[in-house]
């Protein structure tokens, strides 16, 4: 990987241009960012020794969120930034700035959350959460409505911050992939992964052929698991219960396999730097096996149930419509992405092992609604099942973890979870030591879409809309 260090001139003049932006993060003297040109990431930073660098989210609406973290993180300031609110420093961590040079103590109370307003006849204001009526992630919700119609949402967020970038540095990346491992657990397979593949990297090694093999069926598996729960939890927000009650038994299924299989029903902690920890368990690829052929078998009578009501379709199809221009300007990925028209996927472009002789095919759809987000899911799940044969069928054999040296590196990498890109940024010590890192959920450009496609539904549809999208809040909140 070649990471261009830029002038601040460069860096202005590489603002106002428009590759799509994938991420942003610092140091505490530098501002980096990623962008994805053409069939690959280009990384790019430029030195902030005043403590300021010129803002890209006039060009790059997707950029705000992450120059407000830059600042709360690592005290950098996006000059002409289009918001400059705190965004996961709330006013209650003991210091400001944590992860600059000299972090100073918090001095004064936690100010009152600002959010953005609207103005108008009959326009009033609904506040939900942070704590909501559920087990789910904690997030604030500010809702303007007129009537029952949504004119504008304003989500906030960092409320699950943990400083796992910050606990990272100074740790080998053996020791520090159980940081990844937790940004975000259902996608622990993901974050691994896109992880590994930077430490390896990095650290110019490959992991053995059967622990890539064995990576790629875990991630598959993973996303198999999460789309079906979607599914589920999209038609029971439609009072539908009856195709969540079932999904919720096969993903059970699924997840008890991976417990006998893998040790862990999430398989979490079995990705790491330079192969994998565990080989499959006795007994373990038969009951996934199983598992999956189950899967494979109701299908078809659960989308022909989920297609053939049309209680069910009315609250699906119009719903929560994010338009392909839009989905463009914020690079959006996964299956909010392939919704609304693009046809990417981190598995095909850029491509990474072993994905390259899978033939990954895009399941996309143009409609951009809740409907055509759970048609892209229920397409993966079919397009997961055929590459999960075609791993277990050349299944190599052979060693599943090889040394990872401690050297100096910097790499980068990008996989494809089941939300999307998950991407990875290290940089190494000349000891092997984590120096600084970033880590990237998909969340981060899906959740301004959110906020988009919501407007003129009425409130009843935002569960719908909000979980069609299903935005990690730990995954952002870093």
């Amino acid at each position: 990987m070649i990471r261009k260090n830029l002038s601040a001139t460069e860096w202005q003049a590489l603002a106002q241009s428009s590759p799509p932006l994938l991420a942003m993060w610092a140091d505490p003297t530098s501002v980096y960012a990623a962008f994805m040109d053409g069939a690959a990431p280009q990384l790019v930073s430029c030195p902030a020794p005043d403590g300021r660098f010129a803002s890209f989210s006039a060009q790059h609406p997707s950029a705000a969120w992450f120059e407000r973290a830059i600042h709360d993180l690592w005290g950098l300031e996006a000059v002409g930034s289009i918001d400059g609110r705190p965004w996961l420093d709330h006013g209650r961590w003991p210091v400001l700035n944590p992860m600059s040079s000299r972090p100073v103590r918090h001095g004064t109370a936690p100010p009152q959350p600002e959010f953005l307003d609207a103005v108008g006849a009959g326009v009033h204001q609904i506040a939900v959460g942070p704590v909501h009526a559920g087990i789910i992630e904690p997030g604030h919700f500010r809702f303007h409505v007129v009537g029952e119609t949504l004119v504008r949402l304003e989500a906030r967020l960092g409320y699950t911050h943990k400083g796992t970038l910050g606990l990272m540095l100074g740790k080998s990346p053996r020791a520090a992939a159980r940081f990844p491992a937790r940004l975000s657990g259902d996608s622990t397979v993901a974050h691994s992964l896109a992880f590994a593949l930077a430490a390896e990297q990095a650290a110019g090694i490959a992991a053995p052929p059967r622990a890539v093999a064995m990576r790629a069926a875990m991630a598959e598996i993973e996303r198999i698991a999460n789309h079906l729960n979607d599914w589920g939890f999209i038609c029971n927000d439609a009072a539908f219960p009856a195709v969540h009650a079932r999904t919720g038994v096969l993903r059970e299924a699924l997840l008890r396999a991976c417990h006998v299989a893998f040790g862990h029903r999430l398989m979490m902690d079995r990705v790491l730097p330079g192969g994998v920890t565990t080989d499959i368990a006795a007994g373990g690829l038969g009951l996934i096996t199983d598992a999956l052929a189950t899967i494979e078998a109701e299908l078809p009578a659960l989308e022909r149930i989920t297609a053939s009501h049309a209680s069910l379709q009315d609250r699906l199809v119009t719903t929560g419509i994010i338009a392909p221009e839009l989905a463009v300007l914020l690079n959006a990925g996964g299956v909010v992405g392939r919704a609304s028209g693009r046809v990417v996927d981190a598995r095909a472009v850029p491509g990474y092992a072993p994905y390259d002789e899978l033939e990954v095919v895009p399941i996309t759809r143009t409609e951009g609604d809740v409907a055509a987000r759970l048609a892209v899911r229920q397409g993966e799940i079919r397009e997961s099942l055929r590459m999960l044969r075609v791993i277990a069928a050349g299944m190599p054999e052979g060693d599943i973890l090889t040394p990872l040296p401690a050297r100096a590196g910097e790499a980068s990498a990008l996989v494809e979870g089941f939300r999307g890109e998950c991407f990875c940024w290290l940089r190494l010590d000349d000891g092997g030591l984590i120096q600084a890192a970033f880590l990237r959920d998909p969340s981060w450009l899906h959740w301004p879409l959110l906020e988009a496609a919501v407007q003129g539904n009425i409130v009843a549809d935002f569960p719908l809309i909000n979980k069609s999208i299903n935005g990690s809040y730990s995954g952002v909140d870093l």
